[in-house]
């Protein structure tokens, strides 16, 4: 198979938008491969999602987490936009936007937040609290910071938007009706402690004065810079296999993190889109509870997690770790179309003698080369192994394809031939430079 260049077209132009999205169960590196395209893009946009989501990007020996505010706010040039497919938590952005102004990065003038985007309120956080906690062996393992509650209240159409932070008299009357709502349900159902409407009401004053001037319609903003060429990237938050409709449910997040939740989150039209980027790590993990077909639970797994670090962005909880799935990324470019797959932390196997990759499933004897979306199928299925051998060197400072171990190159080989995705893309290490693009 052909293996194409990032971001070039046969015209040797970048793309004018690209969309970039996680193809495992998140936690795949998207931030990083944002922040390093980022340095042609225009504007980046991320339509989906919540502080749930961590991404984590490093350079010049700084590490920086981010988590609603897209990842293209490290470069000076860049607009970011949070759309309107996107829940945001007040007290949580503001926080994000002093940390980084504390570090030299200047946020307000470039951050806009679509006025139509759903507010994470003290209720929200209070019910995924007493829900969760109350789910004794049946815990989705969420991070409890209210995700869920505000996407049901979005399509319960009762929740709180940006733009009602406008309008003094219609945000009174909604908070005070959802206060008195979900307090009911806190105290009479749970027997938890109910929130304070003042408390909420004077957060969100707070919130307004700071962030007045960035509530604005994104999604006229962005088609107006796409119809001026400018460079756009998209970003999503999550993975795949965490997709409400399509991901391993009920273990999944409460937003479409496949391509279609960048339509629906943003506004802009499938054809507008140029390429379309699923981000892969080398190996496979996962956060919290539900189905993960290769995941290894002794020594192997360890191993994986602690050369990886492979603990939440945003949690710290320990990721759980698997041997590589090709029959999950198979599942994502099916549902997303996927142009080129970007490879992350292979250098994290660069100290393992063989390593496996999961070439398909198989269930009740039979063999599958697809994903099942059955739960009781899923849960029934035994992964399918081939063994390659391993490069025992490390590949942190190559920076050409050609350079790496014949070992290495095989592997990544194998990984486009197994999922049927053409790589343009190789990371060897955290850092902006310690990427290799390959021809």
């Amino acid at each position: 198979m052909r293996i194409r260049p990032l971001g070039v077209t046969p015209e040797n132009n970048i793309p004018q938008v690209q969309l970039i999205l996680g193809s495992q169960w998140g936690d795949e590196g998207k931030g990083k491969i944002v922040d390093l395209l980022g340095k042609d893009a225009e504007v980046v946009a991320r339509y989906q999602g919540g502080p749930n989501a961590g991404h984590t990007v490093e350079f010049d020996g700084e590490q920086f987490i981010l988590h609603h505010i897209p990842s293209g706010i490290l470069r000076p040039h860049t607009q970011c936009i949070i759309g309107n497919g996107v829940v945001v938590d007040p007290a949580y952005i503001m926080e994000e936007i002093d940390e980084l102004q504390a570090r030299g990065i200047e946020v307000m003038g470039r951050l806009f937040i679509s006025q139509n985007a759903h507010l994470i309120l003290d209720y929200h956080k209070a019910l995924e609290e007493a829900i969760e906690s109350g789910n004794g062996n049946q815990k989705i393992g969420t991070t409890r910071r209210g995700i869920g509650p505000a996407y049901s209240d979005k399509t319960g159409r009762i929740g709180v938007r940006m733009q009602d932070l406008l309008d003094p008299d219609r945000l009174r009357e909604k908070v005070h009706h959802n206060v008195v709502l979900k307090n009911a349900m806190i105290e009479k159902v749970f027997h938890a402690q109910p929130v304070k409407e003042s408390h909420i009401m004077a957060l969100l004053k707070q919130f307004t004065e700071r962030i007045k001037d960035s509530i604005t319609d994104t999604a006229w903003m962005l088609n107006d810079s796409i119809r001026k060429k400018k460079k756009v990237l998209l970003e999503g938050a999550q993975g795949t296999m965490l997709d409400v409709d399509f991901g391993t449910f009920p273990y999944v997040t409460s937003s479409n993190t496949t391509v279609g939740g960048a339509f629906t989150g943003l506004g802009v039209s499938p054809h507008s889109v140029d390429r379309i980027i699923g981000i892969v790590k080398a190996y496979t993990t996962r956060v919290g509870n539900g189905p993960l077909p290769t995941e290894l639970t002794g020594e192997t797994g360890e191993r994986l997690r602690k050369i990886g670090s492979e603990f939440g962005a945003t949690t710290g909880r320990p990721r759980r770790c698997g041997w590589f799935d090709a029959t999950v990324i198979r599942y994502a470019a099916q549902i997303s179309g996927l142009d080129t797959a970007v490879i992350t932390k292979l250098d994290v196997l660069d100290d393992f003698d063989e390593i496996k990759l999961c070439t398909g499933y198989r269930y009740q004897g039979k063999m599958l080369d697809f994903f099942p979306t059955n739960q009781v199928v899923l849960e029934g299925i035994e992964p399918v192994y081939e063994t390659m051998t391993g490069w025992k060197t490390s590949i942190r400072n190559t920076r050409s394809f050609g350079d790496l171990p014949e070992a290495a190159k095989n592997y990544v080989y194998r990984m486009e031939e197994l999922t049927g995705v053409p790589i343009s893309l190789v990371s060897v290490g955290p850092g902006r430079e310690e990427t290799i693009s390959l021809e």
